[in-house]
C-alpha cells in the first residue's frame, strides 16, 4: 500500500471516528435544549472534506514521494485536534450546537483562541496535500475552506455572542 493511499485511508477512519464522537455530543447537547445553527452550511463542509479527501486519491500519483517536513506538520496537528477535542470534551461536535445559558469553555487552546479546531483543519487541507507534492490541490481546498469557515465563523460567533460573559472551566 502506498503511503498517500495509507494516509488518506488513515486520515477518513479518523474522521469517521469524529462523526460518531460528535453524534454522541449532538444528541446529549439537543436534549439539554440545544439547537443548531448553521445546518445548511454543514453538507457543504461535508461535502469538502470528502472531494478533498478524493482529490487526492484520484489527483496524486499513488507513488508520489513523501515530503517528510509536511508530513510531520500534518502529524502535528493531530495533536492539536486531540488537545481542542479534549478540550471541549461533550461539548465538541462537528455541527454547531449551542445550549443558552451553558458558560463557553476556557480551557485548552481555548484559553487564548475562539477557533482553534478552524485553525487545524484549515493546517491539515493545506498539509496533508503539501506532503505528496498535490500544492495545485492544497491551493484549491484551502481556498474553498476558507470561504466556507468564514461563514461557518460568522455564524458562530453570532449564535454564541450571549453566553460569553458566562465563563466556564
Amino acid at each position: 500500500m502506498s503511503a498517500l493511499w495509507l494516509a488518506v485511508g488513515l486520515v477518513a477512519l479518523q474522521r469517521l471516528a469524529e462523526l460518531a464522537f460528535s453524534r454522541q455530543n449532538e444528541q446529549r447537547l439537543l436534549a439539554q435544549g440545544g439547537h443548531e445553527v448553521g445546518a445548511g452550511l454543514y453538507p457543504l463542509i461535508v461535502g469538502l472534506h470528502v472531494a478533498w479527501l478524493a482529490a487526492l486519491l484520484l489527483g496524486v500519483p499513488a507513488d508520489a514521494p513523501v515530503r517528510w517536513p509536511y508530513l510531520a506538520a500534518f502529524l502535528a496537528l493531530q495533536g492539536a485536534r486531540v488537545w481542542v477535542m479534549a478540550s471541549l470534551g461533550r461539548y465538541w461536535t462537528t455541527r454547531v450546537i449551542t445550549v443558552p445559558g451553558r458558560p463557553l469553555v476556557r480551557r485548552g487552546p481555548y484559553k487564548s483562541l475562539r477557533h482553534p479546531n478552524y485553525l487545524v483543519v484549515a493546517g491539515e487541507i493545506a498539509l496533508l496535500p503539501l506532503a505528496f507534492g498535490a500544492w495545485r490541490i492544497a491551493l484549491v481546498y484551502s481556498l474553498f475552506n476558507a470561504a466556507l469557515l468564514w461563514l461557518r465563523v460568522r455564524g458562530e460567533d453570532k449564535a454564541l455572542a450571549p453566553r460569553r460573559q458566562t465563563r466556564a472551566g
